[in-house]
């Protein structure tokens, strides 16, 4: 719904679809630095969901010039789920078939590098997604970096209601470490983590949460 108020209906349709479902990006132990390396061409420093709409070029480009066999080892050879990847377009085409109904056209999403480059595209994908997502902001804590044994040097991010929590390791944004964030959820293993992070500026808060 902000997407179709933000101009960002196609690409918003393909993330939220993401978020659907589980990731489909592997990542077996035994195997961890070669599926790295092969799924790099699908990180985005500044934001993971864009890392979404990166995957989702590649694999519908891979589905309309590849044969099924083809297809199915391209997934192995970038550790995806194809599966996961099917579920996903399942996922898409229902909601792109919803906001169909209503009237509303989504068109193709935008090349991710371009949303990336564009501070305007960037501020239209990342609204709407914070719509849905104001219970998961953080605000980079400096002080938390001295105290912090088992990370040294790494803060934390102060949430809502003062929950404290760190970008997950598997995040695109570890080295870029924005002061504000939103994530699409918070998940606890050895501490909080927020996983599927993006920068985004303090404003675009006061506008969404109105």
């Amino acid at each position: 719904l902000a997407a179709k108020e933000e101009g960002s209906l196609a690409e918003v349709l393909v993330i939220a679809a993401a978020l659907a479902v589980q990731d489909p990006r592997e990542r077996p132990l035994d195997h961890a630095p070669a599926a790295d390396a092969a799924q790099k061409r699908f990180a985005d420093e500044k934001s993971d969901f864009l890392g979404f709409l990166k995957l989702w070029s590649f694999f519908e480009a891979s589905l309309h010039h590849e044969s099924n066999r083809k297809l199915h080892a391209l997934c192995r050879q970038h550790f995806l789920s194809f599966t996961r990847m099917r579920e996903w377009r399942d996922i898409h085409s229902q909601l792109k078939e919803l906001a169909g109904e209503l009237g509303w056209k989504a068109g193709q999403p935008r090349p991710a590098d371009e949303i990336a480059t564009s501070p305007i595209l960037y501020a239209q994908v990342h609204r709407a997604l914070a719509a849905g997502l104001l219970g998961n902001l953080g605000l980079r804590n400096e002080e938390g970096a001295a105290g912090d044994r088992r990370r040294p040097g790494v803060a934390p991010y102060i949430g809502a209601r003062g929950v404290r929590f760190w970008i997950h390791p598997g995040s695109s944004l570890g080295k870029h470490r924005p002061q504000w964030i939103m994530t699409a959820e918070m998940t606890e293993t050895t501490r909080l983590y927020g996983r599927s992070a993006a920068g985004i500026q303090p404003e675009w808060l006061e506008e969404v949460g109105a």
